[in-house]
């Protein structure tokens, strides 16, 4: 019985323990991630205002061709996908109602205020996201890093830098191709299925819809943007034990990616509604 007592008290405090721990964890990873966002701005901020310090242009553009151009087709997908999906979806209850006439305003501001910049980081975090930590990780591995540090070449400026900055600009031009796509072949879908005009679609979308709904929506892009770069270059540059750990790191950044996205969207949707955007 003594026996038995002591081993069901300990179950509660090893799983304390173990909350405790994780809680410890991600605190540590949490804090990793502001130095590094601290250090990245230190050199974005030098790169723009010392002529000495240079952002390296070329190999921005590389990463932008990289992980921007890569993911346009999918992008593409999976927006006009939504979009006819949305529309048909709308249909059946809207045309009960008699008011299928709506489905262009409801759409225009779903897909602007929320889904285009989701969609288009969903995508970038499968093809971005992975990809960044799974080279970085790959360098720590082959002790390039060290190599870089060896000769006085900081890895932030010359690796993270350069990774984050296309990540935003990336994201914020895919944000803006994935509205245009879904909310176009929403139209299609009205248009061949509702007989709703393609006027009616662009104005009742226009009446809607306005340069504040577009701006929120790209403001979110670009911190998407950030938090992916961040996340894969954290868990990058953090790599241990050789090809399992690379591994490890591409499945931590796609998860935490994601996970990081979709906070920062209800944080920032709350965010504006309180401010009174929406």
């Amino acid at each position: 019985m003594a026996e038995q007592t002591t081993t069901s008290g300990r179950q509660p405090l090893s799983f304390i323990a173990g909350l405790g721990g994780r809680a410890l964890r991600l605190l540590d990873h949490i804090g990793s991630l502001w130095f590094l966002l601290a250090e990245t701005a230190v050199w974005l901020w030098k790169g723009l205002t010392h002529r000495r310090v240079r952002l390296g242009r070329v190999a921005v553009a590389a990463q932008m061709v990289r992980v921007g151009v890569s993911s346009i087709f999918i992008v593409s997908l999976v927006s006009g996908s939504i979009g006819f999906i949305l529309g048909f979806q709308m249909a059946p209850p809207l045309d009960e109602l008699g008011q299928t006439e709506l489905i262009p305003n409801i759409i225009a501001v779903a897909i602007l205020r929320e889904l285009g910049p989701l969609i288009a980081a969903i995508v970038l975090v499968g093809f971005a996201g992975a990809s960044i930590a799974a080279e970085i990780g790959t360098m720590v591995v082959g002790e390039e890093i060290e190599a870089l540090e060896a000769h006085a070449l900081n890895p932030v400026r010359f690796l993270v830098v350069p990774r984050v900055l296309a990540t935003v600009v990336s994201l914020a031009c895919l944000a803006v191709l994935s509205d245009l796509v879904a909310i176009f072949s929403a139209a299609l879908m009205c248009k061949t299925v509702l007989q709703i005009s393609w006027t009616t679609y662009y104005l009742n979308t226009l009446a809607q819809v306005g340069p504040v709904d577009f701006l929120t929506g790209l403001a979110k892009a670009a911190i998407f943007g950030m938090l992916i770069g961040l996340i894969a270059c954290g868990n990058g540059l953090k790599v241990t034990g050789g090809a399992a750990g690379v591994g490890h790191a591409t499945t931590q950044t796609v998860v935490q990616s994601v996970v990081a996205v979709i906070f920062a969207d209800l944080i920032f949707t709350i965010a504006f509604f309180a401010l009174k955007l929406f």
